[in-house]
């Protein structure tokens, strides 16, 4: 089951960085306000390149504690985006506001399943 799971987010992460590539646009709805607006596009393609690395680096046993930390990492670093989208929708009435809300938590949830392939 463990390593059905792994495989799971392997996909998952592979997927969401190829979308940043698909949609960037969606992504530079949530870019936070406090960064220059010159670095939003590169930033989401950069992010969407660490989330397929990522993904491949959690596949290869000898790989995967470094992509689970570097995964942990990944999604601390996108965490202000989190709040952005948070804080937007909320200004916004946002109808989807009930999932930004949920991928607050969500976050922590994800940073817990990358750990627990942090050890061979």
């Amino acid at each position: 089951m463990k390593i059905a799971l792994l495989y799971l987010m392997s996909v998952i992460y592979f997927a969401a960085g190829v979308y940043h590539f698909v949609n960037a646009k969606m992504y530079l709805r949530i870019m936070p306000k406090a960064l220059p607006l010159n670095t939003h596009l590169p930033l989401v393609y950069i992010s969407g390149v660490c989330e397929i690395i990522v993904a491949l680096l959690l596949i290869p046993e000898s790989t995967r504690p470094l992509g689970a930390w570097l995964t942990i990492a990944l999604l601390i670093a996108v965490f202000p985006a989190n709040i952005q989208m948070l804080i937007s929708f909320y200004q916004k009435q946002h109808s989807a506001l009930w999932i930004a809300v949920l991928r607050i938590p969500l976050q922590f949830v994800l940073i817990w399943w990358a750990w627990l392939y942090t050890k061979n």
